[in-house]
């Protein structure tokens, strides 16, 4: 199992850094690194200084990065090029993700923590690179899947899903979509409780301007976009991405990190990865089924799948009813959404 595990958890992230990758640098130019040491200027006049490369892919590069002037390192540099998907990050952060808007949600709907990333500074350097800075938000869940070398136990997915849905029902509640859930967009800090963080909201859309959805139209938008093996339906036919959309993305995920498989797994052509997904969704015992093998089916998954699968187009999820259900499941497991992460 555990063998299995770690082919599929590589080859979901060769699919996303490479062949999709691929299709989302038809939107932006691949990025070549800036040597280490180089400074950057953000709009307020701060300067920032490359440390250390931490990662890179087709599209953006991450840095670890501190100010000239101070010994604090524990900020990370995302770089893109200038008119590339980052931009769109950038215009998500700036119109819906402000500090003072996330701790007016956490006080209002009585959080302890919303796991979405604060961009404490961003510009742009020469005539070619786009960047946004944050503070440090700990590890991906990828780089651990990675080391840990097996499926996440049913207690760390529920506790992962359970933090991401909050992340959902506050960017959803701002009009945006997410778009692109993976174990490489979620971050996680380990402490006296494990901070969960959403991040890479480069796919981020508005679904409700003004207040209004969009109308559902397959082929408005480029189709297949964002991590193939995740991304929902609507995203494959090439409609604009919804609410159920990053739900449905959701569990996609959970089923991957808990059982490692999905029947879509040693697929690569997006088009027939389509065709499975539409069949599941049909049938969510099937889709358990083929996931779970011979063990018994969670559930929790069960619950939650067969709810997101239901969602009509432009419908307003039940996040509570949702989160209700994970936090029941972690209860008879003997666990709560407050501990930390085990892994």
């Amino acid at each position: 199992v555990q063998k299995d595990f770690v082919e599929s958890i590589t080859a979901q992230h060769t699919l996303a850094t490479g062949k999709n990758k691929g299709r989302k640098a038809k939107h932006a130019s691949f990025v070549e690194p800036l040597p280490e040491g180089e400074e950057v200027t953000d709009t307020t006049g701060k300067k920032w200084k490359l440390i250390r490369q931490l990662s890179q892919s087709a599209t953006e590069l991450l840095y670890e990065v501190s100010r000239p002037s101070s010994k604090e390192l524990n900020h990370t540099l995302k770089l893109g090029t200038k008119d590339g998907r980052i931009f769109n990050e950038q215009n998500f952060l700036q119109r819906a993700a402000k500090p003072a808007s996330v701790e007016k949600w956490v006080k209002q709907n009585k959080l302890d923590f919303l796991g979405i990333p604060s961009c404490v500074g961003f510009g742009l350097h020469t005539d070619s690179y786009r960047f946004l800075i944050f503070p440090s938000i700990g590890e991906s869940l990828q780089s651990i899947i990675e080391k840990e070398n097996q499926p996440l136990s049913e207690e760390v997915v529920l506790q992962l899903a359970y933090r991401i849905l909050d992340v959902l029902h506050y960017i959803h509640s701002n009009e945006y979509v997410h778009a692109d859930i993976s174990a490489e967009n979620v971050y996680i800090k380990q402490g006296q409780r494990s901070q969960v963080y959403l991040v890479g909201y480069c796919h981020a859309f508005r679904y409700g301007p003004g207040g209004k959805h969009v109308e559902y139209r397959e082929a408005s938008r480029t189709p297949h976009e964002g991590t193939v093996q995740f991304i929902s339906l609507d995203a494959h036919k090439g409609a604009a991405p919804s609410r159920r959309s990053d739900l449905q993305s959701l569990g996609y995920c959970m089923l991957h990190w808990h059982t490692g498989l999905l029947p879509w797994t040693e697929l690569t052509q997006p088009q027939q990865i389509a065709t499975e997904k539409q069949r599941y969704m049909e049938d969510v015992p099937a889709l358990l089924s083929q996931c779970f093998g011979r063990r018994s089916v969670s559930r929790a998954f069960q619950t939650y799948l067969t709810a997101v699968m239901a969602l009509q187009y432009s419908e307003q999820p039940n996040y509570s009813t949702l989160k209700a259900g994970l936090s029941d499941a972690l209860v008879q497991l003997g666990a709560s959404v407050e501990e930390p992460l085990n892994f």
